[in-house]
């Protein structure tokens, strides 16, 4: 009989701590964008897509900054659904993610499963970690849920026994949406439905990519003769599979640097996708045909790849790769759910074997043969049959609980959305100052200076913030749902107004810090920032501050930008006056570290600069694909950059 339960799955793990208090203003740093030169030769309905809404903004969602790399044991709520073939361990506190796939009968784990939880910024907001399937919502890339709880609960499954059900609200495109696993009595395979709802008036871009963290050293293979390559070089080319440049590209230990690889799968074929190990074994993973795109993304075997590797899990571990399945042929495109309507579809993921050494053709038809023979696709077809109907069940017994941020829009607009309920006994504190606004029209004032909390930048927020009082709190909410919605010049005229008779003015200040960077005006932006953290710290009392994360998050975040900006503008004395007024613990960090051997080389103090190498130091927070670390060492040393800062994934000189 498949059951659920409780576990605690222990393991080390980093905290995330808090989320950065300052609204994420600046474009979208994404490296999944085309280079024009490659747009000409799209086939039409990609190219469209690629050019419909890619995310611009992370707006409303703050982004998570606050984690480091002291990893101590920890325990994470987990929840098991299990027959007698399968065990799989789903974290419901992380997205959903399932850690592991246990094929009982063979006691093989068809997943990678990463021994620590070590946040690194790979997510659209930030924090995310390796290992198993994500479900990828939103726009290109990692999910800002990625380390976010979700609703779960027990549901009726279309055998009669029961389904988890996860759900959430997906703030970025403000789409609710649901993953219902369940294991049939005596089923291989792990059946996934899932659904995304447009409950608007209007059409809303969509995305969904989910995401197979597998060893590496596999095989993989999918019933394709091209794909599109992309690297970070953000060229998009069509090539051959198997064999690329000269290289057969489906064994990921053969490509020296990270790419991804979008496979060409026809329309008549079927929609698998698999890894297998040199004696055949390993995980396949199909599903109905709405779900079109395949993927394989390696890490190359290049020094950045192997440190990125190392970055995500700890020395001595395996490496990974991943293998996708998306709605489209690539991740560069969005879909377009029209009004009040919704997409669904069902997935499975269970054992293969098949050997998957040969030429191609032969390779595939062997493994298509038996995939057909351990699940038919009529089959898949068939269970996407029978859990429709489930799709709108109430859930049961609550497992666990998501944000409230579902619960809000569904008092505002009244939607009712059968079998994923967003309850108001939901609603936390982050939502409170918004229920006020939507139930009185005003914003209430915060306590004891405390920073103001996140803006809602939906049209129907912003239209409230609008004919509320215009207080400078509502006047800073206001200036950046406009900022999101493209309304520059209105919102910096909003956060202006609002600073005329603000007893806190820094958060005003930073917005319009912000504005004038964007407007190439950086000696107006380096006085602004100068301002807002002199502000912040005669705000920031002895009393309020003393053991406050919120105070110390906020502090380092404004102190992290105004040394930035003083830099740009060559006001090496301010940055060093703001960087000294910072918290030892904080000047401690590795993201401060290096702003403190940028400090000191732009102070022409170039050996302290590179002592600051050599005492050694972590970004915690390094961006995929950022180059802070070996610029600022460039400037200070011929040498080669160390092996234990190289996080480049390119080739020199690209």
């Amino acid at each position: 009989m498949t059951t659920i339960r409780r576990e605690v799955l222990t393991l080390p793990a980093a905290p995330l701590g808090p989320d950065n208090p300052l609204p994420p203003l600046r474009p979208l740093d994404e490296a999944h964008r085309i280079d024009d030169r490659d747009r000409a030769d799209l086939p039409r309905d990609m190219a469209r897509q690629v050019d419909y809404e890619p995310l611009r903004s992370l707006l409303p969602v703050r982004v998570r900054d606050g984690y480091d790399r002291e990893r101590a044991p920890r325990g994470l709520d987990a929840l098991v659904i299990e027959n007698d073939r399968l065990r799989a361990t789903v974290l419901p506190g992380l997205g959903g993610r399932i850690a592991s796939l246990h094929h009982k009968p063979t006691d093989r784990e068809l997943l990678y499963v990463n021994p620590v939880l070590q946040p690194a910024n790979f997510a659209l907001n930030g924090a995310w970690f390796s290992g198993g399937i994500e479900w990828n919502i939103g726009a290109t890339g990692h999910t800002t849920l990625s380390c976010s709880p979700v609703h779960a609960a027990r549901v009726p499954a279309p055998d009669g026994g029961e389904m988890l059900r996860l759900w959430e609200w997906e703030r970025l495109r403000d789409l609710p949406f649901q993953v219902d696993l369940w294991l049939p009595d005596g089923s291989d395979f792990l059946y996934v439905g899932a659904r995304i709802r447009n409950p608007h008036e209007r059409p809303v871009p969509t995305y969904w990519w989910s995401n197979i963290a597998v060893p590496e050293d596999r095989r993989v293979l999918a019933p394709a003769d091209e794909a599109w390559h992309f690297g970070y070089e953000r060229r998009l080319r069509r090539v051959p599979v198997p064999e690329y440049d000269g290289v057969d590209r489906t064994y990921p230990l053969n490509s020296t640097y990270a790419a991804d690889y979008f496979y060409e799968v026809p329309d008549d074929r079927r929609r698998w996708i698999a890894a297998l190990d040199e004696d055949g074994h390993g995980l396949v993973q199909t599903s109905t045909d709405l779900l079109r795109g395949r993927k394989l993304f390696v890490w190359g075997t290049g020094p950045g790849g192997r440190r990125w590797q190392e970055w995500l899990t700890e020395p001595g571990t395996g490496g990974y790769c991943e293998i996708q399945a998306g709605l489209v042929r690539t991740q560069l495109e969005h879909v377009k759910l029209e009004a009040e309507s919704e997409v669904s579809w069902l997935e499975a993921y269970g054992p293969l074997d098949a050997a998957p050494d040969g030429d191609w053709p032969t390779v595939l038809r062997r493994a298509e043969d038996r995939l057909e023979a351990a699940l038919p696709r009529a089959d898949v077809d068939a269970a996407y049959d029978a859990w429709r109907p489930y799709a709108d069940t109430e859930p049961g017994e609550r497992l666990a609980t998501g944000s409230g941020w579902g619960a809000l829009e569904v008092l505002r607009a009244g939607w009712k959305l059968p079998g994923t309920p967003f309850d108001e006994d939901t609603l936390g504190e982050e939502q409170r100052s918004w229920v006020h606004l939507l139930r009185t029209g005003s914003l209430p004032e915060p306590e004891h200076h405390e920073p103001p909390g996140g803006t809602l930048v939906a049209r129907p927020w912003r239209d409230m913030l609008e004919t509320t009082a215009a207080t400078p709190l509502a006047e800073y909410h206001l200036g950046v749902a406009q900022w999101h919605g493209d309304d520059r010049a209105q919102a910096v005229r909003s956060w202006e107004r609002g600073l005329k008779c603000a007893a806190d003015r820094w958060p005003l200040l930073r917005c319009l810090a912000v504005a004038d960077q964007q407007d190439g005006h950086h000696e107006r932006a380096a006085d602004r920032y100068a301002e807002a953290f002199d502000d912040l710290c005669a705000r920031r009392t002895d009393a309020a501050a003393e053991g406050d994360a919120g105070w110390a998050a906020v502090t380092a975040a404004l102190g992290r930008e105004a040394i930035g900006a003083l830099l740009a503008a060559g006001r090496t004395a301010d940055a060093r006056a703001v960087w000294e007024r910072l918290d030892p613990a904080t000047r401690a960090r590795g993201r401060f570290r290096l702003a403190e051997g940028e400090l000191l080389a732009a102070e022409g103090r170039t050996e302290e600069a590179r002592a600051v190498f050599d005492d050694g130091f972590e970004v915690a927070d390094l961006r995929e694909g950022a180059d802070s670390i070996g610029l600022l060492w460039a400037r200070l040393d011929d040498a080669p950059l160390p092996a234990r800062y190289d996080f480049r994934m390119w080739p020199d000189g690209e």
